[in-house]
């Protein structure tokens, strides 16, 4: 079948056969590996998917303790802070991993052993944030269920409230939380094994092909005040918006809307992502939807049309195969 397709990229201009094809096959390609794993995410990271400023911090500190791994814990700076070691809100919470005053106060920690704890340097205080996870995880260690998710819990609505319900408490912020962090740390681990198929994937193309040949514009949202014309996040935004998936407005963080498969396990629907840093997910600056053969549909600049490019190309990052629950766990302020 994928020869099939690099046939019919060359042979079909408009390119609309192309995609009908691809519209109709991809349930058949996604049903041959839809047995192949659960994707749960393994404690190695995913390729450039924490800035590589930070990588050896997290990788170290992310093996801290049993309840912690480096996936988890590079979402929690990811969802705090967007890795902007800068960071600060409202809340007077401060840094890369969001440390109020009088937290950091108790629980930071002298992380690169320089003589002093400053909740602006990542080098203490992601140390801090993974000493700060299994002090609460020692707390709960004897409540029944899982660690991680208890020390989560704990994080949100504190350990007395664990161990008071001998789990997670059923308050639904603290329980949106556990799911959150647990489900956007997939997006930060290298998939053990095959991760699923989108059952979205063949809508979002159907809606991909019909813009084929609309021209490019920077910011481009396809509004009927800008002529329904996008650029490459927009235009990614738009299609799976079509399929009732929220994803952010910009690539890098789109980026985190799911598991990561590999180059030889990509699947029609699939996001592709390019960069000139390959080492870090934030420096993204390009996104398409991969549609088989080694081709996506992207809007690629201005002055040119939404069209089919190849992916094999230097600056190729990765790719992310959405998920609803994945979207739905990205932070709004990063």
């Amino acid at each position: 079948m994928r020869k099939g397709w690099i046939v019919a990229v060359a042979a079909l201009g408009s390119g609309l056969a192309f995609v009908m094809l691809l519209v109709v096959g991809v349930y058949l390609v996604a049903g041959n590996v839809a047995g192949g794993g659960s994707g749960a995410g393994g404690r190695t990271l995913a390729k450039g998917s924490v800035p590589a400023a930070y990588l050896s911090l997290v990788q170290k500190w992310g093996n801290l303790c049993s309840a912690i791994n480096p996936a988890l814990l590079a979402a929690q700076l990811y969802q705090e802070s967007g890795f902007n070691p800068k960071a600060q809100s409202p809340a007077a919470a401060q840094g890369i991993a969001q440390f109020i005053p009088g937290t950091w106060a108790t629980h930071g920690i002298d992380g690169d052993g320089d003589g002093d704890r400053d909740v602006w340097d990542p080098s203490d205080a992601i140390p801090s944030a993974a000493s700060y996870d299994c002090s609460l995880a020692s707390h709960v260690d004897d409540v029944p269920g899982n660690l991680t998710e208890n020390m989560l819990a704990s994080y949100n609505a504190g350990a007395y409230a664990v161990i008071r319900y001998q789990g997670v408490p059923p308050y639904a912020e603290t329980r949106n939380y556990v799911k959150t962090i647990t489900t956007l740390a997939e997006s930060f681990a290298a998939p053990e094994s095959r991760v699923d198929p989108s059952e979205q994937a063949a809508a979002a193309i159907a809606y991909a092909q019909k813009k084929l040949g609309t021209l490019y514009l920077w910011g481009g949202n396809g509004t009927p005040e800008q002529g329904g014309r996008f650029d490459c996040s927009g235009l990614t935004k738009a299609a799976y918006e079509s399929v009732g998936i929220e994803l952010p407005r910009v690539a890098n963080d789109q980026y985190n809307a799911g598991p990561h498969p590999a180059r030889d396990e990509l699947l029609p629907g699939d996001l592709v992502f390019f960069s000139d840093d390959l080492t870090n997910s934030r420096a993204i600056r390009h996104v398409g939807m991969y549609v088989g053969g080694g081709y996506m549909i992207n809007a690629p600049r201005t002055g040119a049309v939404i069209r089919f490019d190849p992916i094999d190309t230097p600056d190729y990052f990765g790719a992310t195969r959405v998920t609803e629950d994945g979207a739905k766990a990205l932070p709004s302020n990063v």
